[in-house]
């Protein structure tokens, strides 16, 4: 199920001339953030604070970080409905798979797709991730291409200036598919999702996120099988440790002049 959803609003507001001399009254984009809640079979398993628009590829993304499924096609059945102040996404599941549903099920808000809210010991927090079995080699030409090539994939970050984008890019750097969010994690999600219900494979490319590197996002990335992952911004130590531990190729603070490599294990830049 698919449908165009509302990702902004319009809002008047006042700019005060600070550095300028005048003041101006404005009308001023800024994205929708809702509650997004998700349910399995029936049973309420979390709710995310996102922008509700590709809910259907949200739902397939989030699941697939989670670990609830290991494929697209496990999904029998996706449906979403307006709810009293925001969105109620039911996910039908195998039977088989409602065990990982209900050892995990989550009863708090969470503010983003962080992926520790409800887990009770840090070492269900930090289970091991599956190792990456895919390469890639890319040029420094490539990389500097994907950067050039993100704001034409960001229109709700363009009028707004409040949202995150991620990018799935082939190796020549050409972006593929870019997903919008006012949450770092979901629009992770999101892109993992549209992969997924594109047949795209994800270990032919890398992905770029306008974002600061956790390592909620190096595990996404790991479990959708892409070997590499680039950020904007910096990493934090967990983040690149699991990426270390993975076998993912981790790139941070990439800007049109540098770009930090935090983890090479296969040589990734050629």
């Amino acid at each position: 199920m698919s449908a165009a959803l509302d990702q902004e609003r319009i809002f008047a507001v006042h700019r005060l001339g600070l550095g300028e001399p005048r003041d101006a009254d404005l009308a001023r984009s800024i994205p929708i953030e809702a509650p997004v809640a998700f349910e399995y079979n029936g049973l309420g398993y979390a709710v995310m604070m996102a922008t509700p628009s590709d809910l259907e590829a949200f739902a397939v993304g989030f699941s697939l970080a989670e670990g609830l499924i290991v494929s697209a096609s496990e999904i029998a059945d996706i449906a979403f409905h307006q709810a009293e102040g925001g969105w109620v996404v039911r996910v039908a599941l195998p039977p088989d798979r409602m065990d990982i549903v209900l050892k995990r099920a989550r009863a708090r808000v969470s503010e983003s797709s962080c992926g520790i809210c409800g887990i009770d010991s840090i070492e269900e927090a930090l289970r091991p991730l599956p190792p990456l079995s895919v390469r890639i080699a890319i040029t420094r030409r490539a990389l500097a291409r994907a950067l050039a090539e993100l704001r034409d994939h960001q229109p709700l970050g363009r009028s707004t200036g409040a949202a995150h984008a991620a990018a799935f890019c082939s190796d020549d750097g050409a972006i593929i598919r870019a997903s919008e969010d006012v949450g770092r994690h979901n629009a992770l999600d999101k892109l993992i999702g549209r992969l997924a219900l594109d047949g795209i494979d994800c270990g032919t490319g890398f992905i770029l996120l306008t974002a600061r590197c956790s390592y909620e996002l190096v595990e996404k990335t790991v479990r959708a099988g892409c070997p590499m992952l680039v950020t904007i911004s910096a990493p934090t130590t967990l983040a690149a440790d699991r990426a270390k531990a993975a076998g993912l190729t981790l790139v941070a603070l990439a800007r049109p002049d540098s770009a930090l490599v935090i983890n090479d294990p296969h040589g990734a830049f050629r």
